[in-house]
């Protein structure tokens, strides 16, 4: 069952996805053909692997004790997250997709995972890092 929490969460989220969409609109536009960028069966994995460029930069910028070059006042690891969020919330918004409610519901799933539990990350075999 949902509750407050899950349904503020599913509709913050959900407005992140559509603001971030939004801003970006420029890039779901085939330079080529002038469509959109969705009817291309590797659109999906492709803006993936820029997710996860982004989480790379942010780890340079921890392991470096960087700041970002584009806003140094801030850390590189936290613009890079930052810009990991924006390509994410894109992405499910050019999708059309649920994401704040799939993130409540996987975070309410989550809470009740006996492997999540401190006891049981610590045991042998259990999720440790």
């Amino acid at each position: 069952m949902i509750n407050i929490t899950s349904e503020l969460l599913t509709t913050a989220t959900n407005t992140l996805a559509a603001a971030c969409h939004a801003a970006n609109q420029n890039w779901w536009i085939d330079l080529h053909t002038g469509g959109t960028l969705q009817n291309n069966p590797l659109c999906f994995s492709n803006k993936l692997m820029m997710v996860v460029t982004e989480l790379a930069e942010a780890c340079e910028g921890d392991r470096k004790n960087l700041p970002d070059d584009k806003l140094p006042h801030r850390s590189m690891r936290e613009v890079e997250l930052a810009d990991a969020l924006i390509r994410i919330f894109d992405l499910a918004g050019a999708y059309g997709m649920d994401i704040g409610g799939a993130l409540a519901e996987k975070m309410e799933y989550n809470a009740s995972r006996a492997d999540h539990k401190l006891l049981n990350r610590a045991a042998a075999g259990g999720k440790a890092y």
